[in-house]
């Protein structure tokens, strides 16, 4: 019986130490949120960077300690919720309205614009489909933050369109894929998510010098998951339907 209450304390100590890891991304967010406000946007997005591992990571460390058996009073979701949304919508927010893409006059409103259509978005019931996918564009302003400053150079009226057309796309029920929960394609999209997160790294990393191949992965990278999403949404489901009749 003394084993078994061993195992019992060593069980919930492994699942609260996975609760302080998922956790520990607020402190890369609120390091990202420093780095911005003293103007190193790099610095910013490099925290970020962590705070994404951590999120990329924790999921699987909550099954491998069976996290909502051990600790079933601790909801890691939620947890999860609130950092992912400082972490893809407030700061990505602050770090636009702290970058000089778009003139001062502009930039306030537009940060508003991110802000309520994040908020609007993460409060519908059904933002992730049956088959897994994100219905509407997901909140995932850090990807936009980052393309607009580390890899395009557009004038900050083109700035201020892709902001306007990412806020309007959350609400287009265009399906998305989600990576780590991808059915369909998922050897397809794995690969092309790993290609992706060494392309975007390297952007930032190798910040201000621009490397072509850099740019072009980050283009093609990011193209292939809206191509799959127009062929998954309007096309696949069409052809699908044909065949069953």
């Amino acid at each position: 019986m003394h084993f078994v209450s061993k195992l019992v304390i060593m069980a919930k100590f492994f699942a609260w130490c996975v609760h302080l890891f998922t956790a520990s991304g607020l402190l890369a967010a609120f390091m990202a949120i420093l780095a911005v406000d003293k103007g190193a946007f790099r610095e910013a997005m490099l925290w970020l960077f962590l705070g994404l591992l951590i999120d990329g990571l924790d999921g699987s460390l909550a099954r491998l300690f069976r996290v909502k058996e051990v600790l079933p009073g601790v909801n890691g979701q939620t947890i999860d919720y609130v950092i992912d949304f400082a972490s893809y919508a407030i700061i990505p927010a602050f770090f636009f309205y702290k970058s000089g893409l778009v003139p001062e006059s502009w930039a306030l409103y537009l940060t508003f614009l991110i802000l309520l259509v994040s908020a609007i978005y993460y409060g519908i019931s059904d933002m992730v489909s049956d088959d897994m996918h994100f219905v509407g564009f997901p909140v995932l302003w850090n990807m936009v933050v980052l393309y607009l400053y580390f890899i395009f150079e557009l004038p900050p009226w083109g700035n201020a369109i892709l902001v306007i057309f990412f806020a309007v796309m959350h609400f287009v029920p265009i399906k998305y894929a989600y990576p780590s929960q991808a059915r369909k394609f998922r050897w397809f999209i794995l690969g092309n998510t790993g290609i992706f997160l060494i392309a975007i790294f390297a952007a930032v990393w190798l910040y201000p010098d621009r490397s072509s191949l850099v740019w072009w992965l980050n283009l093609l990278t990011v193209s292939c998951y809206g191509i799959l999403a127009i062929w998954e949404t309007f096309f696949l489901k069409n052809h699908f339907n044909a065949v069953e009749s």
